[in-house]
């Protein structure tokens, strides 16, 4: 989009989005937004586990393709035979982990910060991770009119989805690591965070109200379509290039229950994860396909296909990042000091993959005991 129209688009537009900004700001609690449940009949003539149904929580998200996929191809129910699946879907981590700790879901997809938060505010006690499903598609989208180089980043203001979320730990820990400050709470700093929902943020960039945002896709792409310029791909800061962005984490209580179940999802999940890596041209559209029953709409090729092959699909839940993110998270005083030690149980996760030839993966050094 050129410079010219781009300015005049996001001036046009200023007045109608800067209250509506404001009210959604104010108005995204955790757990706002209560779940779309859906049905998925058990497969006739299958085994029944040990419990009735599995219900399954997700975000409608290409982060969370394996869930998308999985459940829309029937890979996880195929799996689950004669046991229903029933699915809800979220639109934050922090819903889906109340979600888990109030018995709504046995098994959810979120991201690593969410996910922490959850089990230490539980001193251990509520969660487990048990598989991987995503690294990277997270990018640093700017205003190229005011924003060439990372340094100018000084004095704009940049979004994240959340405060305390993966990628709001992950901008100040960058913005620290460029000896600037910012108030963790208030985001006023050399750089000013702004806590935006995703479904709000290509209003607001097209508006003026922020300047960029460190986002997932399909947001960053959504926002080079509005002239946006991805001025950092967050995978460039990390080593091998690979970073836990959505992982699969379970009830404590469901795991010890009813393993039998836990591991049929998994059996789904690794092989959903297969046929994604196998197929990544079909795989796209299946997962918009998914997106467009959930949202009402599919995802148009000008932000899908610079999106997807942002994500990667994986079943190593990437522990060693983990790790780091939460290291992150504490020094930026977003988190209190996590013991994290038992987080991880990735036994029934190595079974399914010792099955299909596959090696092992890492809880490095956090798994239980």
């Amino acid at each position: 989009m050129p410079a010219a129209r781009t300015t005049f688009r996001r001036r046009l537009s200023a007045a109608a989005v800067l209250p509506l900004f404001a009210v959604v700001l104010t108005a995204c609690g955790y757990g706002a937004e209560a779940p779309k449940d859906d049905e998925i009949a058990p497969v006739v003539g299958g085994k029944k586990l040990s419990v009735d149904e599995v219900r399954l929580g997700y975000f409608p998200n290409l982060t969370h393709a394996t869930a998308l996929i999985g459940v829309q191809d029937g890979h996880i129910q195929r799996e689950l035979g004669g046991t229903a699946l029933k699915t809800s879907t979220f639109s934050a981590g922090p819903s889906a982990i109340e979600a888990l700790n109030a018995g709504s879901i046995d098994i959810g997809f979120v991201g690593p910060s969410p996910s922490v938060n959850g089990f230490t505010k539980s001193n251990g006690r509520n969660l487990r991770v048990i598989g991987g499903s995503a690294s990277g598609g997270v990018k640093l989208v700017v205003d190229p009119e005011k924003i060439r180089t990372l340094d100018d980043l000084k004095g704009k203001r940049i979004a994240t989805p959340q405060k305390g979320n993966t990628q709001d730990v992950a901008l100040i820990n960058w913005i620290n690591g460029k000896g600037w400050k910012v108030d963790t709470e208030s985001g006023e700093g050399d750089v000013f965070v702004v806590r935006s929902d995703n479904k709000v943020t290509p209003d607001a960039f097209a508006s003026g109200s922020i300047d960029g945002a460190w986002v997932p896709e399909p947001t960053a792409s959504k926002l080079v379509t509005l002239g946006g310029r991805v001025l950092l791909d967050e995978t460039a800061l990390w080593p091998e290039k690979k970073f836990v962005i959505t992982h699969i984490v379970v009830s404590q209580t469901f795991l010890k229950e009813h393993p039998d179940a836990v591991e049929a999802v998994l059996r789904g999940t690794v092989k959903t994860n297969a046929w994604i890596n196998a197929n990544p041209g079909e795989a796209k559209a299946s997962a918009n396909k998914a997106l467009e029953k959930l949202s009402g709409k599919p995802l148009p090729a000008e932000v899908l296909d610079p999106a997807w092959p942002s994500i990667r699909i994986t079943d190593d839940p990437l522990a060693e990042t983990l790790k780091t993110q939460s290291e992150w998270a504490v020094e930026s005083k977003l988190l209190p000091k996590a013991d994290l030690d038992g987080i991880y149980d990735l036994k029934l996760l190595n079974k399914v993959l010792e099955a299909e030839g596959r090696p092992e993966v890492s809880a490095a050094g956090l798994g239980v005991k």
